[in-house]
């Protein structure tokens, strides 16, 4: 079964190893095959992963897009151990991701991610804030 994807005026979409970017109009896209594809809202780059789990999630898109996890297996896993030991809580995230990982469900792995920097966004607010970490 075909992925339908519309993009804007000037979107850009990352589909196996190429960037795609749209035209001046609206564009519909049916892609038959098995490259990896990542939208440019989900795209993270080396400027933007400025926190330890935005790193993480750049490690694993770099592993979703490359299909090949264990060419940064060890990275990954330095990182997710920094990030557990700073913060306990993180723990059930990271478990997850490392499953989808294992199970060669690297996009679900990618999703599970944002979950990650999201509650770490929500960490560093509640520190800032000065209220205690769940």
């Amino acid at each position: 079964m075909a992925l339908k994807v519309e993009l804007k005026p000037g979107e850009r979409i990352i589909i196996g190893q190429s960037v795609v970017t749209n035209g001046d109009h609206r564009a519909r896209l049916l892609i038959d095959g098995e490259a990896p594809i990542l939208r440019e809202k989900d795209i993270m780059t080396v400027s933007e992963a400025d926190t330890p789990c935005k790193r993480i999630y750049l490690i694993v898109q770099l592993m979703y897009l490359t299909g090949n996890p264990q060419k940064q297996q060890e990275l990954y896993l330095e990182l997710v151990d920094e990030v557990v030991k700073a913060a306990p809580s993180t723990l059930p995230y990271v478990e997850a991701i490392s499953a989808h990982i294992a199970a060669n469900a690297i996009y679900k792995a990618l999703k599970e991610t944002r979950a990650l920097v999201a509650y770490e966004a929500e960490l560093m607010a509640q520190a800032r804030a000065g209220t205690p970490a769940p």
